[in-house]
């Protein structure tokens, strides 16, 4: 394992291979109450699929899943299975059939939607009783020294380096316009044991960033690592992270 204290570049490279690596999997949980809930289990549909961390476990619960998103690097580093097919689409243009979804979810995506014309096409491709799940997880939490410089670095460093849309999740999608008939889900949460280089990886593939190095601020990076590190201890430990799972569901 590399030793993160003497090749910090390494923990903030960039592009699908590093978010394939490092993003976290939502837990298996999720999937099976989401299936539990949509009309039938024919087709389900992930839009704003990524590499396709939510697309490959709805394929446990439906006959075929199709991932679309509008990055080809992003479907390049997708997972083949059997049951799901991705391709690269816009979440506001869909190559579906209309009426055939029985679930619709967009995991961490509907903040970068333009959200009057994605629930338009969600209308139009939803079979009747189907479901729309906008599912978003939130700040992670770190515990004791670690959690507070992390806290630090998440509000107040890398804080103006974060699009406006990051609010939105946020706060859980919660100020979205969301003219469906809403149920309310199950308490989730993304729980992991990670090594430094494991953590530092993740941060690597926020666009914030991406953003802080392109404005020249890489130092501001560096001195969160350094300090992490310094606190972390063997940076081969695990320590525990935790990202709360949020979610807008609603009945077509």
């Amino acid at each position: 394992m590399n030793d993160a204290t003497t090749e910090p570049k390494n923990w903030f490279d960039q592009g699908g291979q590093a978010y394939a690596q490092f993003r976290p999997e939502y837990p298996p949980e999720l999937a099976a109450y989401l299936a539990s809930v949509a009309p039938d289990r024919f087709l389900a549909v992930d839009v704003g699929c990524g590499n396709g961390q939510l697309t490959r476990q709805l394929a446990a619960h439906f006959s075929a899943v199709l991932g679309f998103d509008p990055s080809a690097d992003q479907i390049a580093h997708a997972t083949p299975q059997a049951n799901v097919h991705y391709g690269c689409a816009r979440a506001e243009e869909l190559p579906l059939a209309s009426h055939s979804a029985s679930l619709v979810t967009a995991a961490q995506a509907a903040h970068w939607f333009d959200l009057p014309r994605f629930y338009s096409e969600v209308r139009r491709v939803a079979k009747p009783g189907a479901l729309l799940a906008l599912v978003s997880y939130g700040v992670l939490r770190l515990e004791d020294e670690l959690g507070a410089r992390f806290e630090q670095f998440y509000w107040n460093e890398i804080g103006p380096y974060w699009p406006a849309e990051r609010k939105l999740v946020d706060s859980g999608y919660a100020t979205l316009d969301f003219p469906f008939a809403e149920l309310e889900g199950p308490s989730l949460a993304i729980r992991l044991e990670w090594s430094l280089d494991a953590f530092l990886g993740y941060v690597s593939t926020w666009s914030a960033v991406r953003s802080a190095r392109q404005a020249g601020r890489e130092e501001l990076l560096q001195r969160f690592a350094a300090d992490l590190a310094e606190r972390w201890g063997d940076p081969a430990s695990r320590q525990p992270v935790a990202w709360p799972i949020n979610m807008r569901l609603g009945r077509l």
